[in-house]
């Protein structure tokens, strides 16, 4: 049996034809077969989340504090704080689930597409609703996304994602095998590998886990992530406040018992005290919202990204190295003008066949070669489809007045070697007046050393001479300096009695050069703040394009990314660069624009700068560039012009193709971490407060009660505290956000400075205030040092009273400090007092939460509070003003001190970056 045989029988079995399904028909076959998709396996993953929450150095800290509790006997407390454990753990793991649910759902904005032949006509469709029996197209770029039977053509298949071997193998439709395994016949390809070039039509007969991926997906165990660089560093932060905690308590129970003369009943309960006030339950969880907050505003302004980490690898990114097309500008090509040595002729605004082209003229021919050597399709009624600059060819071509129908052209075509984008030239074998034309275009530098002849204004076919090369160069560099993209035309006539070559360098050699269309590619209006903002934010910009290099430097010119005299590598000059030579090129040419430039060449470059320490953000959007979106930190793929391939290599999607998104993420990226650090100062201040308690009880020796009891810690950290620490996350960006420069790479979520603000100037000036609260309420009773408050005692009421202050003049100091870690440098006039409305919302539940605490009989009972008389509560109405107040004085202070230094103060100095 023959290919054409097996395919017709394929077909029959599938009740399909090469025309394809009706849209009738795909409806009824998607509810009989599925959707195309994999379904996850039924693992049960969540025990495993969950009982990590327990174990988290964090946990293990309260699961301590609840074992000497149960020593001691203190049966409530303890319960209590296992409780507070199970209560935590719960919320985290909740985070983290609905997190990871935000992400996948992210996925859905960008499902993989798929070409099919539907009701006749080829449509873009999604991908999980092919069904057997659809005829769908295969192109470079591509993500095979069923089981397929090639009907014609041929493809390079990269089959790694099933096979492991990385050298990609041909499939065609004129090649049967039988007898061999099924991953090695080459009529087959198969969901999940990757086109890598060529062009194909085929027939699916497998979907979702019939395929052979589903049934490799099925056999496969989930592989467990592993953690970011994020996620290790809040885990080194847990297990040092787990170690500075025990420090403590092992430092003081001994002072305790010894020193101060505590029963060990009193020690124990001060060390369970002591690692209950250290431990900030919330710190996981609204790390884990933060991010997932940050993701979905990022979604909103067009950056996909696609898991939670990345967000805070965008923020430490100091080296851009991005596209052109399409990034930069509007990758909206429009045809300008055509030039032939007859002299140019200006399409702008002209309409359809308006230009006169005599047959077997240098236009009539441009015009020919333009509409045959392309794969852009022009619909009734809709917008052209394709490549966009195959687009704006095509234009000039119906300009001239050659004939832009695809399926006339298909008709007439006998071989088509695809764009390569090192050789940057595509070629068509064409059947023209009954011979057999090769008809080439691609950059002028690539084409005319190939072209012996070219066409003279009267058409006639004359050899190239020097000065002939050297007038058609002018030309290309007139039309580059000016900002306009430039591709040259060619052709030659096959004798009538040889066969077509099947060999790229046979078939593009020898050509008649005809003439050259230039192309405007506007920049996008927003690029160019978006640029200004990067290079104030000490953001470098290297553009890596494969465009001229004139029209290159025109276009970054244009925009700001370079000055007048940037310095230019061609392709062929980074080729024969070693990779020392490329390091020391990156690093000391503060202005440089690689033109002409292979996909290869975005590897070398994004190695060099890794290797010197920098962050790198790389932009792509073919086959070629998934290597070096892979190395990247953060891969970044075009939504709309990119591949399949470069979206799955790519860390975070652009759906609008712009620049100026990801200058957008980059900054959500910077403003998630500074609100991570403010939540965990924020969280920190906390410790001083709630830990000087146990120290007064502790070395007054008996003669001072516990100023703060464990149940009250454990309803301030869970209950009282951790709304404004959740509104935290959604802090907006603080003034000079993107004027200062990016954080190291090797800087870690926690500062010295961060520890002692929090610790030793925001938590010291709260315990002061709380414990002068204290004191006050107890010495206005009669209380002197000694005095008893136990139960039955007539001082209890009025120790209930002072705890009950404490209580509050803990929660009265973190409101204060919620408003002063707001900003980290400038003053928080300049953010707005009332900017974040998550804050001011979280503050007064916080503050109905305190009351129900205090005043309903049953949490009195619980947890030891009393009534409070107004005067006392007015006392408390200064101290977030205080500790507001103190740190804003700090702040300003700083300030004034940078500007005497003659440092420049952030917020309000722009910097200009090269």
């Amino acid at each position: 049996m023959n290919p054409e045989e097996a395919a017709e029988r394929l077909l029959r079995d599938l009740r399909s034809s090469r025309r394809g399904l009706s849209s009738a028909e795909a409806r009824r076959r998607l509810l009989q077969y599925g959707r195309n998709e994999l379904r996850r396996r039924g693992t049960r993953r969540w025990p495993g989340e969950l009982g990590r929450q327990f174990t988290h150095p964090l946990a293990l800290l309260l699961w301590v504090a609840a074992t000497l509790l149960l020593i001691v006997g203190s049966l409530v407390v303890a319960a209590a704080v296992m409780l507070i454990i199970v209560l935590n753990a719960a919320f985290a793991f909740v985070q983290e689930i609905q997190a990871e649910r935000a992400v996948e759902a992210l996925a859905q904005y960008i499902p993989q597409r798929a070409k099919a032949v539907r009701d006749g006509s080829t449509q873009e469709i999604d991908a999980a609703e092919l069904v057997p029996g659809d005829i769908v197209v295969l192109e470079e770029g591509d993500r095979v996304a069923a089981d397929v039977r090639l009907l014609a053509g041929a493809i390079e298949v990269d089959m790694s994602a099933l096979t492991g071997e990385s050298v990609p193998t041909l499939r065609s439709a004129s090649i049967l095998d039988v007898d061999v395994p099924v991953l090695r016949a080459h009529e087959l390809v198969f969901s999940g590998t990757n086109c890598t070039g060529g062009e194909a039509h085929g027939v699916v007969f497998a979907t979702g886990m019939t395929t052979e991926l589903g049934r490799i997906a099925a056999l496969s165990e989930r592989v467990k992530p592993a953690p970011s660089p994020l996620e290790r560093q809040v885990r080194r932060v847990a297990w040092f406040i787990a170690g500075v905690s025990l420090v403590l308590v092992l430092a003081f129970i001994p002072a305790a018992v010894f020193g101060a003369h505590l029963s060990p009943v009193d020690s124990l309960v001060f060390a369970a005290g002591l690692l209950a006030g250290m431990v900030p339950e919330g710190l996981l969880p609204v790390i884990t919202l933060a991010l997932a907050v940050a993701v979905k505003a990022l979604a909103a302004r067009g950056a996909l990204v696609k898991r939670l980490s990345a967000v805070e690898t965008l923020g430490s990114t100091d080296v851009i190295c991005t596209d052109k097309t399409g990034t930069l500008t509007e990758n909206r090509m429009r045809p300008l003008a055509v030039w032939t040595l007859a002299g140019r002729c200006d399409l702008e605004g002209v309409p359809p066949g308006s230009v006169n082209a005599p047959p077997g003229s240098p236009l009539s021919s441009a015009g020919h070669i333009a509409a045959a050597c392309n794969n852009a399709h022009f619909q009734s009624g809709k917008e052209p489809s394709g490549d966009p600059t195959e687009v704006a060819v095509l234009l000039a071509a119906q300009a001239l007045g050659a004939d832009p129908d695809a399926a006339r052209r298909e008709a007439a075509r006998r071989w088509q070697f695809h764009f390569n984008p090192e050789l940057k030239l595509m070629s068509t074998i064409d059947q023209r007046d009954g011979r057999l034309v090769v008809h080439t275009k691609g950059a002028p530098e690539t084409l005319l050393p190939r072209c012996a002849t070219f066409l003279d204004p009267h058409g006639r076919v004359i050899p190239l001479q020097d000065r002939d090369h050297d007038v058609i160069t002018a030309q290309v560099s007139a039309f580059a300096s000016g900002g306009l993209r430039v591709l040259a035309l060619a052709e030659r006539v096959l004798p009538a009695d040889a066969p077509p070559p099947h060999r790229r360098d046979d078939a593009e050699s020898d050509l008649c050069f005809v003439g050259l269309v230039a192309m405007l590619d506007p920049p996008r209006p927003e690029v160019a703040d978006a640029v200004s903002r990067c290079r104030t934010a000490g953001i470098r910009i290297i553009v890596i394009t494969g465009d001229h290099p004139l029209t290159a430097t025109a276009i970054a010119q244009r925009i700001g990314i370079v000055g007048d005299h940037p310095r230019i590598i061609t392709g062929e000059e980074l080729d024969q660069l070693t990779e020392q030579q490329i390091s020391d090129l990156v690093r000391d040419e503060p202005e440089i624009l690689f033109a002409r430039a292979s996909p290869e060449a975005k590897l070398h470059v994004a190695d060099a700068l890794r290797d010197q320490g920098h962050v790198v953000a790389m932009t792509g959007d073919g086959v070629n560039d998934a290597p070096a979106l892979h190395r990247a930190d953060i891969g970044v793929a075009m939504g709309r012009s990119g591949t399949d391939v470069a979206r799955e290599a790519a860390t975070m999607v652009l759906t609008d193709d712009n620049f100026a998104s990801l200058v957008a993420a980059v900054e959500a990226g910077r403003r998630i971490y500074d609100n991570v650090r403010k939540f965990i100062v924020y969280i920190f201040a906390h410790a001083t407060p709630e830990v000087a308690p146990f120290l007064v009880f502790a070395l007054g020796g008996g003669l001072v009660p516990l100023p703060l009891t464990i149940l009250q810690i454990l309803a301030f950290d869970v209950g009282s505290e951790t709304m404004p620490a959740l509104a935290l996350s959604r802090e907006p960006a603080e003034p000079g956000l993107m004027t200062r420069p990016p954080r190291p790479r090797t800087e870690g979520v926690i500062r010295r400075s961060m520890l002692l603000r929090s610790w030793l100037f925001l938590g010291v000036i709260v315990g002061a205030l709380q414990l002068a609260g204290f004191f006050y309420v107890l010495v206005r009773a009669g209380w002197h040092p000694g005095a008893p408050t136990g139960v039955g005692d007539p001082l209890h009421h009025a120790y209930q009273q002072a705890t009950t202050m404490t209580f509050l003049g803990i929660i009265a100091g973190q409101i204060g400090t919620a408003f002063a870690v707001r900003t980290e440098h400038a003053s928080l006039r300049s953010v707005g007092v009332f900017s974040n409305r998550y804050l001011l919302a979280g503050i007064a539940g916080e503050l109905a939460l305190a009351a129900l605490l205090v005043y309903l009989p049953p949490f009195q009972a619980l947890l030891g509070t009393a009534a409070l008389p107004v005067s006392d509560l007015l006392l408390l109405l200064p101290y977030p003003f205080i500790v507001w107040g103190a740190d804003e004085s700090r702040r300003y202070l700083n300030r004034r001190r940078a500007r005497r230094r003659g440092a420049p103060e952030v917020g309000t100095t722009r910097r200009r970056v090269t």
